[in-house]
């Protein structure tokens, strides 16, 4: 790839010494405009991506152009690779802007943020596959590196300029950044001059993110919640207690006109698979510190009873002696576990959270096809579940915790699984046929409505298949059942709601009841009026409702 780099830069030397002085200045000229006013315009956000961005005068264009045409030498030289490397830092910083704020909803944040291009890649190539992601990074890379050459270049044609060519060159630029001036002392719209604003609070956001971090420390070293989990948990003593991560299971999946209409008659559907059952349910709101995905940042808010809103935090929380509420439970008699479907490499976070049995993907025996990313429907993941950790420990006698994520309603949303009957499940190759169907996801992507009817299947099938689980094997077992996060904003819309749904379901009467009192609202729907419980304030509700007699 460097060695294609360098040919087409060569090429593009070559074609330039072959052009006349004067056409040189005027290719330069509009190459090096064409460049810094695109990068200095571009939008931040996906919203804002249109022509009206562009239709306005950045004054950074004009007044680098004069630095350019007024200096000589070295000086010139070394400005003018300032220069290149300001464009290219913007441009790079704003296309990162645009990609956070799409799935994340929040600008992009180069202190914490870097790793995520480790996992970008590993979300690509697992669902369009390796060699496309290749190609795809390839020419990203490609394209900057290429551009940036050229940009250099065209400084240097335009800089060369001679005679008439370069007074009018002054005379134009000049002229621009008189008349963008006074507009903007005037107060007039469609005139910029902020991109040194635009930097520096990227810097500042960066220094923000240092402090917040050492806040953290301080978090950490002050802890919060029980040390122990001795003496705690009386009130489900003897029960198996499961919490369920439903992935991108959100509040706009229940309120948003969009969705209302299926998911909260599934909802209503799964209450009355629950009553007939002999099982209760009460509901909350519970604010998430993430959105769009990372999806360990809910796990480790949840658990550690700390906001862990970045990866820098929880990077920082793994390494802690905060206990998590898993070990809690371990250090008062329970044996933990860990069902993973979604975890194919190694995994160095699980020993902080204290799981007796860890079953990735690898471990839960799947034979079926993949559906794209997903490992596996969620269907098989909780018929493993029973079949390798409640089974067995049903024999033992001993009660566990177990901490389980469902995946199937993860990005791309295509196939779409369904149910079948639980006594079919076996191995997971049935599920070959539904892991075929469907488009691929270049094909649902394309269309965001689309896209959106595909999510809301992925909930409807992840509910009902929670539905019918703890109906049928629920017996003397306690369930939290929760999303991770909203989706990303081509589901949602912008500025939605960080809450998700959280769901207690057990057959104690009494139980329910303490979470009512609390503020629960009875049933699988949580009131539309009711408070949005920051995750990390919920571990301490749990361990609370759990511990009384």
């Amino acid at each position: 790839m460097k060695h294609r780099i360098a040919e087409n830069i060569y090429e593009i030397r070559s074609t330039s010494e072959a052009l006349p002085p004067r056409w040189r200045v005027v290719v330069g000229t509009l190459l090096f405009s064409l460049i810094a006013f695109g990068a200095f315009t571009l939008p931040d956000h996906p919203d804002a991506l249109g022509l009206s961005p562009f239709l306005r005068l950045p004054l950074e264009w004009p007044l680098g152009a004069l630095v350019l045409l007024m200096t000589s030498g070295r000086l010139r030289r070394v400005l003018g690779l300032m220069a290149a490397v300001v464009v290219f830092v913007i441009l790079f910083l704003k296309i990162a802007d645009i990609g956070t704020q799409a799935a994340f909803q929040r600008p992009f944040n180069p202190y914490l943020d870097i790793k995520m291009i480790g996992d970008g890649w590993n979300l690509m190539s697992g669902t369009f596959g390796s060699l496309v992601a290749v190609l795809v990074a390839s020419m990203a890379v490609a394209g900057l590196l290429l551009l940036m050459g050229l940009f250099l270049r065209s400084m240097q044609w335009m800089a060369h300029a001679r005679g008439l060519s370069r007074a009018l060159l002054l005379l134009a630029f000049g002229a621009l950044a008189i008349i963008g001036s006074l507009l903007l002392a005037l107060g007039r719209p469609g005139v910029e001059l902020h991109m040194a604003g635009y930097l520096s609070g990227r810097l500042s956001l960066v220094v923000r993110s240092i402090d917040d971090m050492r806040l953290f420390e301080a978090e950490l070293k002050q802890g919060t919640g029980p040390r122990s989990g001795e003496r705690l948990f009386q009130a489900v003593a003897g029960k198996d207690v499961v919490l369920i991560f439903v992935e991108s299971y959100g509040r706009s999946a229940v309120d948003d006109p969009r969705y209302a209409g299926v998911t909260r008659p599934r909802l209503q559907s799964v209450q009355a698979m629950l009553d007939a059952a002999g099982l209760q349910s009460a509901s909350a709101w519970v604010r998430s510190p993430t959105v769009g995905g990372l999806s360990w940042l809910a796990h480790g808010t949840l658990l550690s009873g700390l906001w862990v809103d970045s990866q820098a935090r929880y990077d920082r929380l793994i390494r802690s002696d905060q206990p998590s509420l898993n070990r809690l439970f371990a250090q008062a008699g329970w044996k933990t576990a860990a069902i993973m479907p979604a975890i194919t490499m190694d995994w160095p976070d699980a020993s902080y959270y204290g799981y007796s049995q860890i079953l990735p993907a690898a471990g839960l025996g799947y034979r079926g096809k993949p559906f794209n990313w997903i490992t596996m429907p969620d269907q098989y993941t909780l018929a493993a579940f029973e079949r390798l950790v409640r089974g067995p420990e049903r024999e033992s006698g001993k009660p566990f915790m177990a901490e389980i994520a469902l995946i199937s309603s993860h990005a791309p949303w295509t196939p779409v699984a369904r149910m079948i009957d639980w006594d079919a499940v076996g191995d997971g190759s049935v599920f070959n046929e539904q892991a075929t169907s469907g488009d691929p996801p270049s094909v649902v992507w394309s269309d965001p409505d689309r896209v959106r009817r595909q999510y809301i299947a992925t909930i409807d099938y992840s509910l009902e298949t929670l539905g019918s689980y703890m109906a049928r094997f629920g017996k003397d077992t306690v369930f939290i059942v929760l999303g991770d996060h909203q989706p990303a904003a081509i589901v949602t819309g912008p500025n939605a709601s960080r809450a998700v749904p959280l769901h207690v379901v057990s057959g104690d009467t009494d139980l329910i009841a303490r979470f009512r009192a609390e503020g629960f609202s009875a049933g699988m729907l949580p009131a539309a009026n009711a408070r949005e419980w920051p995750m990390d304030a919920m571990r301490q509700v749990l361990i609370d409702r759990f511990s009384e007699r």
